[in-house]
């Protein structure tokens, strides 16, 4: 039994799918078990076992994680991170789970300029000292995020950044969900740590022109300040302080640590990684 803890989110929805696509069982946690179901069509609910589990409640995840074998471990970025996965990876070992796949990030050293970054190090730290059996996938900038640009490329037709000319990875969300599948349904490909992204780089004033090409009218790029980005975020769109922080300090990232694309996810998946223009033509709706 694959457990997958995140299953509401991007990736861990996208593993979902995948496993359900390869005939494989999962059980997925979330803390409203009902609403899950509600989403899981005809074929994912004879296949996908739904538990509530909370990732703050030792207890409830002990019998979330009782008779399973393996753990896919993702939780979106927050403050309480770390205490929450590190929480879930001590209870996988207690409870008998033999492998775990960590969605972690670029960068998860002990001295990354990202905080976020440092988190994942942290809990990389917390699997390895376990014991357990360990695969880390660290995959570069989700093509679902740049969704969060729709409103202001629909109504002004600009995006703001603070990143320059620097070049970006980018990665599809269902790519490493597949890659994840792939790993979960394959022991022979256990144990490593993936960097994953898309077959090639983008610069922001390349996306804008993407973009332009894409849906068919001008779109501009506008590259603030670091300082200025962070204000933008906190007070025109309320992110809250350590979200901005997280945004600013990865795409200031993507300027000291210059970025290249890997080809991981071809190699893993024996097909090429898909593709920015292909994402961006599949959810152009959303930015008209």
């Amino acid at each position: 039994m694959i457990v997958v803890m995140g299953a509401t989110g991007t990736t861990g929805s996208a593993l979902l799918h995948r496993l359900v696509a390869l005939g494989v069982p999962s059980r997925a946690l979330s803390r409203d078990p009902d609403a899950l179901r509600e989403r899981l069509d005809g074929p994912a609910r004879a296949l996908v076992e739904v538990r509530g589990a909370d990732a703050a409640d030792p207890d409830s995840l002990r019998k979330a994680f009782d008779g399973a074998s393996q753990l896919f471990l993702a939780m979106a970025n927050s403050p309480a991170q770390v205490a929450h996965e590190t929480c879930a990876i001590s209870v996988a070992a207690a409870t008998g789970i033999r492998h775990v796949v960590k969605l972690s990030a670029p960068e998860a050293t002990s001295d990354s300029p990202v905080a976020v970054s440092r988190g994942h190090h942290i809990i990389e730290q917390a699997l390895r000292d376990t014991g357990m059996a360990h695969t880390v996938l660290r995959p570069y900038a989700f093509m679902q995020k740049l969704l969060t640009l729709a409103p202001s490329i629909a109504a002004e037709g600009v995006f703001l950044g603070s990143m320059g000319n620097a070049p970006c990875n980018y990665v599809d969300c269902r790519d490493i969900g597949d890659v994840a599948a792939e790993i979960l349904t394959r022991p022979d490909l256990a144990g490593h740590t993936y960097t994953l992204t898309g077959d090639r780089t983008y610069t922001n004033p390349e996306l804008a022109d993407l973009f332009r090409r894409t849906l068919g009218r001008p779109i501009r790029y506008i590259d603030l300040p670091t300082e200025a980005m962070h204000t933008t975020l906190t007070t025109t769109a309320g992110l809250p302080a350590w979200l901005a922080d997280h945004i600013v300090e990865i795409q200031q990232l993507a300027i000291t640590h210059p970025e290249s694309p890997t080809r991981t996810v071809e190699t893993l998946l024996n097909r090429p990684p898909r593709t920015l223009e292909s994402f961006l033509a599949e959810n152009a709706h959303h930015f008209q």
